[in-house]
């Protein structure tokens, strides 16, 4: 009867050889894609589409044309919070102090 670390050099092996067949189909998957695109004249994008390619778009300049939000509230430090997302752990600790958040505004 196999012991324990035998059963456990027995699962490194056949993991390390399940991996190596992964990448050896793996390869040969893309190989293969690779020919029926050259067969057929598909490119990238056509496999995307064209709609896929056009948000891509959008969201490369959408991102660098955010408006920053101005800070709606300030704390007794200084800090600033916008009122957007979960409030800073300086405005639970204002208003555990008795402070309401109207008090908080800017």
């Amino acid at each position: 009867m196999p012991t324990y670390q035998d059963i456990l050099k027995q699962i490194d092996q056949l993991t390390k050889e399940a991996e190596k067949i992964r990448q050896t189909e793996l390869s040969t998957a893309i190989a293969d894609i690779k020919a029926k695109m050259t067969q057929y004249g598909i490119s990238v994008s056509d496999i995307a589409g064209a709609e896929s390619a056009k948000r891509s778009q959008k969201r490369k300049t959408q991102a660098g044309t955010r408006k920053k939000v101005a800070p709606k509230y300030r704390g007794s430090n200084g800090e600033l919070w916008t009122g957007r997302g979960r409030r800073p752990a300086w405005v639970q600790a204002e208003l555990a102090k008795g402070r309401s958040i109207g008090d908080l505004a800017i």
